[in-house]
Order: structure tokens, then sequence, then C-alpha cells
């Protein structure tokens, strides 16, 4: 295509879309530096980790004076960019000149800012695509020049160029980022509807006709135009095809978008070549998604799983619904309230619980004997299944039918779950039918209360030994549960969500009840909420200090080193206890005499205080296991401070200033948060001297792995009790169970091998990225048991209706 003249008026127009489009972002950027510093305030009083908090107090001191700079650098940038705005060339030389030396300074700067674009890109959606294709239209060019003020790209790359540009740090930035994130996705897809009504209403492409747009090569698939953000070929409610990836049409069916992931400098037939800054963006967006892609395979294949078994109803059955409830007709309805006896007597006779309601006697009988008993219920549940199917009114009602039946001898068939508990779940068969019949998504949610207490159970036990007595509390609590759905048939998914947050309270206090585990699980709490009050009292002490005149080696002292001091007396021995008391005096006494002392009286009074004050401070050092040397350098600080305060001629500390900070200091603990989280930094050498524990079987993981993804981290959050894994330990394979997570959420405890495994939760997640720690099964037991019954059906279709 040849561009139109510079002065046409499709050109003209074009330009003038641009200038509205900058206008308007100026306009907006006062309100970003606003958002901004409000996030740099709020993120000081927030719940956070030591590390972090000093983080977002360097941040407010260094944006603070910069935040008129880069405001007004941003513009001038904004402005700049929008003068050198022209079309793209027809035809872009595709050779391996695209490719040159990026500094590690440039490469940063681009990864931030394609978080920040792919933000834009989510939020604006189909009005990024509409403007790329009218402004490709008046402008009469294949595509938009990549530093087209328009690209989503752009300013996000501004924003980051000018923050470093005023010597903010990158690490600064990750306070902000979030906000940012928010704000910017907002405010360009803000202005891009705008860019778009501008020039609807003057008369440009009101109605966008996407096929037109299609450019067709000889003998290859069709492409569409890259663009700003997506290609005009995407169909309505696919998502932009900015990458150049894979992308979804509006049945949700996937296709090889126009732009392969090719080399950059070459091309393929019937495709249009591939930037290099789209490499970039791919591999970024490809580390990010690493961490999340275990967590994201298995919802998949158990995604891929239920849409077979959807299909495969739909196709068998003309009138099957996914989302409609099922009534049954009265025969079934009648066989489901009183099932057949004979079912029920064979389990009463097998599980025991006739003659002792608290322990299963199938457990204590031999290995041989325990399948057969195994195998006589599930026999006779095969029986139960065929008559139901026989007083069934409709295919809808046997398809169900024999789904469940077939599911439940699966789940029968697992030798991995002890005999005793299989009993259990061959119960659940009825009230697992009645809920199928209710409330069809059972078969297409892989989140349905149903299937995830089944899978939770299941995934427990299966770490168990069949012939072990250890599982006896385990089939107790299983049993109860059983009971309890049995005994609610009519409430549906209710009872079973219920029970299901039951199971789970019941696993975070069994799997850690007695042992070792116990007495790691208690340490672990103390050692989280030693750094919670650590945190908290360096937020509080900093807030006393704001106004009073304290020197900064002072300052530091106080916040780094005694903060930890105080915390660890307080969980050590009480906040209220004698000696936490004492070193809250102790920071007391230590104002005091750091302050102006033009008095000789009060400088007499220091003189003889200071020894036991000094005495004070080595013994708190001392408790968090501080060097000999280390403490004597903050003691000669703290020293020249005294002494330059006998010189000092500013105004001292007032008595009842000093008497105020000193009530606060005691009422410290009043200002911890239940819900204060952030990172929990492991020390393994300073565990036992910090809490005076034995942790002999306590190894801390605080080392290896990969950086972490938010993604893995939050995957890392979400990680289900009683879970079973495979870890890397010295060269071997270690199987542990996720036995605790603490009630901040930030320390974790797997346990195996007569060994204790304590991590913190960033640890947790690099080790789950890296594949030191993996799940031992990474498919639920209602898919795997779902995929089971699929297998038959394939094998024998009549047997679904028959």
């Amino acid at each position: 295509m040849t561009p139109p003249p510079a002065n046409s008026p499709q050109m003209r127009l074009a330009r003038q879309t641009r200038e509205q489009f900058v206008a308007e972002l100026v306009r907006w950027l006062p309100q970003l530096v606003a958002t901004m510093r409000e996030r740099l305030s709020n993120a000081i009083d927030m719940p956070a980790s030591m590390q972090e908090q000093r983080l977002a107090l360097d941040a407010r001191m260094g944006f603070e004076p910069q935040r008129d700079v880069w405001e007004r650098q941003v513009r001038q940038a904004l402005e700049k960019a929008l003068a050198q705005a022209q079309p793209a060339p027809a035809a872009a030389p595709a050779g391996l000149t695209a490719f040159s030396l990026l500094d590690d300074e440039v490469v940063e700067n681009k990864i931030i800012a394609s978080r920040l674009s792919l933000a834009a890109i989510d939020k604006s959606g189909a009005e990024l695509n509409d403007l790329n294709v009218r402004i490709q239209f008046l402008e009469q060019t294949p595509d938009i020049s990549p530093k087209d003020v328009l690209r989503p790209e752009c300013l996000p790359g501004i924003l980051i160029e000018q923050w470093r540009a005023c010597d903010l740090s990158r690490e600064m930035w990750s306070v902000v980022h979030e906000t940012v994130r928010a704000a910017l996705a907002l405010a360009l897809a803000q202005a891009y509807q705008n860019a778009n009504k501008f020039l609807i209403e003057r008369g440009v492409m009101p109605q966008i006709n996407l096929k037109a747009m299609v450019r067709r090569t000889a003998g290859g698939p069709r492409t569409g135009s890259a663009g700003l953000g997506g290609s005009p070929d995407s169909a309505p409610g696919s998502s932009p095809d900015w990458s150049g990836g894979w992308q979804g049409d509006a049945a949700g069916n996937g296709r090889a978008a126009s732009g392969s992931f090719a080399p950059a400098g070459q091309s393929q037939p019937g495709m249009a070549p591939v930037r290099p800054t789209d490499l970039m963006r791919v591999a970024e967006e490809t580390r990010m998604l690493t961490g999340a892609a275990p967590m994201m395979r298995m919802r998949a294949r158990a995604q891929g799983v239920l849409g077979k078994l959807r299909r495969l109803l739909s196709d068998r059955v003309t009138d099957f619904s996914h989302t409609q409830p099922i009534e049954p007709s009265p025969q079934l309805a009648q066989a489901l309230a009183h099932p057949p006896s004979p079912l029920d007597t064979a389990l009463t006779q097998l599980d025991g619980a006739a003659t002792d309601p608290y322990r299963p006697t199938i457990a204590a009988l031999p290995p041989a004997v325990q399948v057969q008993r195994v195998e006589q219920v599930a026999s006779r549940l095969r029986h139960q299944a065929a008559e139901l199917k026989q007083e069934a009114g409709t295919k809808n009602e046997k398809a169900i039918i024999e789904i469940v039946a077939l599911m439940f001898q699966a789940i029968l068939a697992e030798e991995r779950i002890p005999a005793g508990i299989r009993v259990w779940f061959a119960r659940l068969q009825i009230p697992v039918l009645r809920l199928a019949l209710a409330e069809p998504d059972f078969f297409s949610n892989i989140d349905h209360p149903a299937r995830q207490l089944i899978d939770r159970m299941g995934a427990c036990a299966m770490g168990f030994e069949a012939a072990s007595v250890s599982n006896a509390r385990l089939e107790r609590e299983i049993k109860r549960i059983v009971q309890v759905i049995e005994q609610y048939p009519e409430t549906g998914r209710r009872v079973f969500q219920l029970v299901l947050d039951e199971f789970r309270k019941f696993l975070a206090q069994f799997l850690t009840e007695g042992g070792s585990a116990e007495r790691v699980a208690t340490l672990a709490q103390q050692v989280e909420q030693k750094e919670a009050l650590a945190v908290q009292y360096t937020i509080e002490l900093n807030k006393m200090l704001a106004n009073l005149p304290v020197r900064e080696e002072v300052r530091e002292f106080l916040f780094h080193t005694w903060a930890e001091v105080l915390a660890t007396a307080s969980v050590r021995h009480g906040a209220q206890s004698r000696q936490a008391l004492e070193f809250k005096r102790a920071a007391h006494d230590l104002l005091w005499a750091v302050s102006a002392k033009p008095n000789r009286d009060e400088r007499a009074r220091v003189l003889q205080s200071l020894p036991g004050l000094i005495q004070t401070l080595r013994q708190g050092m001392s408790g968090l296991g501080m060097p000999q040397d280390v403490q004597d350098r903050h003691v000669k600080t703290l020293s020249d401070a005294v002494t330059e305060a006998f010189m000092a001629r500013s105004e001292a500390i007032s008595d009842e200033t000093l008497e105020t900070l000193s009530r606060k200091l005691n009422a410290l603990e009043d200002v911890v948060s239940d819900d204060a989280v952030g990172d929990v930094m492991l020390d393994p050498g300073a565990i036992e001297l910090m809490l005076g524990v034995d942790a002999g079987d306590l190894i801390v993981i605080s080392s290896g792995g990969s950086m972490p993804s938010a993604a893995t981290v939050a995957w890392a959050r979400e990680l289900e009790l009683g879970a079973w894994f495979e870890m890397e330990q010295g060269g071997s394979l270690v199987r542990v169970q996720y036995v605790w997570r603490s009630p901040r959420g930030q320390l974790h405890i797997f346990t195996g091998g007569n060994k204790n495994y304590m991590v913190q939760t960033r640890r947790l997640a690099a080790w789950l990225q890296a594949g030191l720690l993996a799940l031992v099964e990474d498919e639920a037991l209602t898919v795997r048991a779902t995929r089971d019954a699929l297998a038959r059906l394939d094998a024998q279709p009549a047997q679904l209706l028959s």
C-alpha cells in the first residue's frame, strides 16, 4: 500500500486522533501521580515483611522529591513520541538487520513495560483492534509503526524509562507496579474508546467489516494484519492476536494465528514475518507462565476429561443438558429413597459398625481377605446400579446412573486406598447419584463440592498403608462424613460443602496431631508471629519517632535491631513479661539518653544509668544470636550518639513526649493485626537459638529453586493439606505429606521419612517451579475415575444405556 500525501484529509485526521489521544493521557498524568503517592503512603502502613517495609519507605522518600520532574519528563516523552509518529513502511525488511544488541537496562525496562501493556491489551479488547483497523484504513498501511504513540507498549515504556532517568530503582517500582498497572489499563482503555468515537463521528468506518481486511496469500492460510493489539481476522469474542501466538474463536476452538513463532528475519509461505519485539514479548510471557504451568496443565487435563464426558452424553442422549436438573421418574425416585437393603446390610457387616462404631474391623483382616471383601462390595454396587437402571424412565437417567456407577467402580479398584476406607466410599454412590441427577454440573465442574470432598479424602487416604493402624482416625472421620451425608439426602450440594469444610478443618488438626510435627508446627507459628511482631513494631516505632529529633544511627538501631529484640522477647516470654517490659523500657531510656542534654544534672544521670542500659542492650542483642563484634559496633555507635547529645544545642525531648512514648511502647502488641502478611525469612541456624527449641528433626528449606512467578506463588498458597509430594533431598526423592500451613499463610510444613521440613511461601513456590517438589498424584481421584469410566464406555458403548 502507498500512504496518502501528508497533507491529505485522511492523514490530517489520523494526526488529530493521535493528538487527542496524547492530550487525554497528559491530562491523566496528575491523577496517576496522586494515585502513586497514595499507594506509597499506604504501603508503609500495610502489613509486610521488614524488607518490604524498608523498600516502601525508600520508594516514598525517593519518589516524593522527583514526582514533578518525573511527570514533566513523561509528558515531554509523550509529546516527542507524538511528533515522531508516522505510518510504517509498506514492506519492512525482514533480514537479520532487525537484530541488535540491547543493554541489560533496556531489556529489563522492556520486560516491565510489557507486563503493563499486557494489562492494557486485556482491558481494551475490541476497542484496541477497532482503532488499529481505522488507522490502517486512513493511512493505507499494513501495520502501525512499532514506535507509534498509539501502541499499548508506548506509554508503559515511557513511564519506566523516565522512572529510571530519575534515579529511582526497579525495586522501588515494584511497590507501585500493580497500582500503576490497574490505573494504566483503565486510562488506555478509555483513551482508545474515545479515539474510536472521534473517528466514527467523522465517518471513518462506523461498521468494520473484518472479512474485507483479511489478506490472502497464494497457497497459504488467511492472515490478518497484526496492528496495535489484535488481528482483524479475529472472530468476535476472541482474544486479541497480540503475541502472534494461539487464539480462540467464538466457539472456544483454538487455531494458529497469523504470526506463528518463526525466527525473526525469516518468513514462511503464507505467513507474515515475526518482529523481534514479538519474540521478546513471547519469551517474557512464557517465563511468567512457567511457574503456573503445572497447575494449569492439571486443570486443563481435568477439564478435558469432563469435556469428553459431556460430549459423550450429548452424543448418546439427545435431551441431555449439563445445566438443567433432571426430575427422576416416580419409580426411580422411590428406588433412590429406599435403596436395596442387601447392599446396606453387606456394608454394615463388612465395616464392623454393628459391633464397634469406632474401629472398622476390615483393616485387621489379612490383605487377601480385605481385597475379597472390597470385591464383594463392588459386585453388590454393580448389581444395585443395574436395578436402578431398570427403574429409570428416560435415557438421561440411565446414562447418569451408569456413569456414576462406573466412577465408583474405579474408586473401589484403587488399591492405594485402604480397604476399610474404600468401603465407606462405596456408600457415597447413592448420595452422589441423587446429586448428579439434581445438579448435572457435577459432570462439568471440577470444583463441585462433591468432587472436591471425594478428591480430598482420597488424596489423604492414598498416602497410608492399607494394613496400618495409624489411619484409624482418618477412617472414623470419613465414616462420620458419609453418615452425615446419608442423614440429609434432600440438601444436595449444601451438605457436601458443609462436610468438605469440616474435613479441611479436621485435616488442619489431624495431620500435625501428636509426634514431632505438632511441636514443629508450634515452632513455625512462633517464627511467623515473631516476624509479624517485628514488622509491626518497626512501623509503630517509625510513627513514634517521625517528628522527634533523633539521630539517624539511633533510628536505624531501633528499626532494624531493637524491633527484632522486642518481637523475640514477646514471643519467647510474652508481651507483658518482665523481660519484654525491660526491653521496652530500654528503648525509652535510649531515646532519652541520646536527646540533647544541656543540663549538667541530666548529663550526670545519663552517665550513671549508661552502664546498666548498655548491659540491657547487649542482653537483647545476645538473644538474637548476634556476634560479639557486631554488638560492639552497635554499642560504640550509640555511645557516640550519647556523647554528641552532651554537646548538642538543639531542643531536648520533653518529659511529656517521653512519657507518651513509654506508654505506647508498653502497649505495642495492641497494634498487631491478625491479618498481617509478608515474607518470613527463615534462618536455619537462628531458629533454635532464637526460640530455645531443639530442632534436631527439623530441616529448614532456605535455598534452592528458581525465582518464582506470581502465578506460582499463588499456587503455593493454594496447596491442599494432606496432599503427597516427592521432595528432592540429598540427590534422592523423599515422599512427604503437606501437613500444616501457618495462620498467616507464610510458613508451611511437610513431613516424611521421620523428618519435618519447614519452608517459607516464596521458597516453596521456587521449589515447585523448579520441580524440586512435585505432586505424587497430579490428577484428582474423581477425574481419574471419570477417565476410567470413559475408557470402559469406549470399549462397550452399548453399556451406557443398556
